[in-house]
C-alpha cells in the first residue's frame, strides 16, 4: 500500500513543559481540575472536555470513541449516552472503561481507568432538560449504534419525535448518564526526544489517599 504522505516523518519535538514530582497534588482529582482548567484557558477552539472512551466485551474485544466529558468530582467522570449504543452494551456486561484526555496544544495526557455505574434516573433527567433542544431531538430519533437504510430514514424520525413532543421532549428511557470511578490515573507530559514525564496515581495500601509513582517513558 503506497501513500503520498510519509507517515513516518511526521513527527514533533515536545519541548512546552516539564513535570515533577514536586509539582504533582497528593489527590489526582485536584491535579486533573488544574490541568483541565489551564486546558479550558489556553484551549481555543478545541474541546478539553473531549474524552475517549475504551469500553470492552466481556471476554476482552476492545472498542473505543470520543465523547464529551459533562462532570467530574471525587466521586467520579460523569457522561451520558443511549444505553443500548455499543458501549452500552458493552458496560451492561463488563462495567469497567478507561478514559484519555488528550490536550494536544499542552502537549498532555490524562489516562484514567475504572469501575462504571449509572447515574439516578433524576440526574440523568435534569441533565437532559438542560440540553438544547435540537440535541433533545435527536436522542429521541436515533437508535444509536443500529443500522439505519439512510439519511432520509433519520430525517423522518426526527420530524416525527418534532412534531410529537413540540417544545418539550421527554428523556428517553434508554439514556443516561454514566459515572467512571477511577482506580487508575496516569498524567503525561510530552518532553524532548520522547523522554517524557509520567506520574501514576494508585489507590494507597491500606485505603486512604493515593500512592505516586514516576514511570520510564
Amino acid at each position: 500500500m503506497s501513500s503520498a504522505l510519509d507517515v513516518e516523518r511526521l513527527r514533533k519535538e515536545y519541548t512546552m513543559h516539564g513535570l515533577r514530582r514536586s509539582d504533582l497534588a497528593s489527590d489526582p482529582f485536584v491535579q486533573f481540575n488544574a490541568w483541565f482548567e489551564e486546558a479550558i484557558r489556553t484551549g481555543g477552539p478545541h474541546e478539553p472536555n473531549a474524552m475517549s472512551l475504551a469500553t470492552a466485551t466481556p471476554d476482552g474485544v476492545p472498542s473505543v470513541r470520543v465523547v464529551l466529558l459533562k462532570g467530574f468530582g471525587p466521586e467520579g467522570f460523569l457522561f451520558f449516552t443511549n444505553y443500548d449504543s455499543r458501549k452500552g452494551r458493552h458496560l451492561a456486561a463488563n462495567p469497567r472503561a478507561a478514559l484519555n484526555f488528550h490536550w494536544s496544544w499542552l502537549e498532555r495526557q490524562v489516562a484514567i481507568e475504572g469501575d462504571v455505574s449509572k447515574v439516578s434516573r433524576e440526574k440523568s433527567e435534569e441533565y437532559f432538560r438542560r440540553r438544547p433542544l435540537g440535541s433533545r431531538y435527536g436522542a429521541l430519533a436515533s437508535q444509536q449504534s443500529r443500522p439505519i437504510e439512510g439519511r432520509t430514514e433519520l430525517e423522518r424520525r426526527l420530524a416525527e419525535v418534532q412534531a410529537r413532543y413540540g417544545q418539550d421532549p421527554p428523556t428517553p428511557e434508554n439514556w443516561g448518564g454514566y459515572r467512571v470511578r477511577p482506580y487508575r490515573f496516569e498524567f503525561w507530559q510530552g518532553r524532548e526526544n520522547r523522554l517524557h514525564d509520567r506520574f501514576l496515581y494508585l489507590p494507597a495500601l491500606g485505603g486512604g489517599g493515593w500512592q505516586i509513582q514516576r514511570l520510564s517513558p
